[in-house]
């Protein structure tokens, strides 16, 4: 959970990992090999590279057939079967499939919970995933519900200065920027950055305003931290709804920049920024760029994620408009 987003590989290396995944599972494609514990762990790596390549469709289905795998074979409880059943969810949820995340992730959460106990990292991370879940339904209360108790379960067995409470608080200060609680959204952000800078090492230049986090002295290859760039977007959403267009378009720029150089240009999360860049744009009466922009986001939402995901059908009736 508190894993830097690091540089993704190309579609060149990709292209070469999928053809030697598939080279090895057509040599035990076939009869009881198919279900034998590594012929799974290949099939699971081969979805997480579609997954990379966005070719969501077919992660899943392979997700799918790694889960019922696993169940037959290792049981339900076994950390394998819960770890594909995550991945799964994750992926419908890049999908926008939200109904079906959430029965995966509230399988993962019990048996997690059950077997391994509230405190265990990889129940809170389970719970997390599920909160975040709740969010992108608009479920504002269970999501905040769930995300405090997270906080404190982490902040327990694990400490205030964990990388992990970065990631938790920026979730907490989203559902607290949709519920429009824009000071508390602020208070934990500046709390997050101060947290990167003594944790991570995150240095940041200055502090007006806005909270800038910049890459200067971390040089241009270096791993921004996934907190920090949710952080510098959920500040941005604040000025964003204060009308201080200027401000929030700065922050949007960059991490648009960032997500670009280590995301690719058609991950799911650049592609967030760019819409959110647009909708500013536009506020700042550059409609020329943010018609150029957002028409770009369009294309490829559609492309990525397909006609019918939300954020595609966000971005294009911004578009319409």
């Amino acid at each position: 959970m508190a894993d830097p987003e690091s540089t993704p590989p190309s579609p060149s290396q990709l292209m070469e990992m999928e053809e030697q995944h598939i080279e090895a599972l057509n040599m035990c494609s076939k009869g009881p090999e198919r279900e034998h514990p590594d012929t799974l762990t290949v099939m699971a790596s081969l979805a997480c590279i579609y997954v990379e390549q966005g070719r969501f469709d077919e992660a899943a289905k392979l997700q799918m057939e790694v889960m019922n795998a696993r169940q037959r074979v290792l049981g339900q409880e076994h950390p394998d079967t819960l770890t594909v059943i995550s991945q799964l969810a994750a992926t419908h949820s890049t999908q926008g499939l939200w109904k079906e995340a959430e029965a995966l992730e509230v399988q993962v959460v019990e048996t997690s919970k059950r077997v391994l106990g509230e405190d265990h990292p990889n129940s809170f991370t389970a719970m997390s995933n599920l909160a975040s879940t709740y969010l992108n339904q608009d479920r504002l209360e269970e999501a905040e519900k769930l995300q405090i108790q997270v906080m404190e379960i982490c902040e327990r067995s694990l400490g205030p200065d964990d990388p992990n409470m970065l990631t938790i608080m920026g979730n907490l200060a989203s559902t607290y920027r949709e519920q429009g609680r824009l000071p508390e959204v602020e208070k934990i952000d500046r709390k997050v950055v101060d947290t990167s800078k003594q944790v991570l090492g995150l240095e940041h230049s200055q502090l007006w305003p806005v909270l800038e986090i910049r890459k200067e002295g971390l040089g241009p290859q270096h791993p921004q931290h996934p907190a920090t760039l949710n952080t510098m977007a959920n500040l941005a959403s604040v000025y964003s709804s204060q009308e201080r267009w200027k401000e929030a378009g700065d922050l949007e720029e960059e991490v648009l920049e960032i997500r670009k150089q280590t995301l690719g240009p058609k991950h799911p999360s650049t592609l967030i920024s760019m819409n959110n860049l647009a909708h500013t744009w536009n506020a700042l009466g550059k409609s020329k760029e943010a018609l150029r922009l957002m028409s770009k986001t369009v294309k490829l939402c559609n492309k990525q994620l397909g006609p019918d995901h939300p954020d595609t059908v966000a971005s294009t009736t911004a578009l319409n408009k």
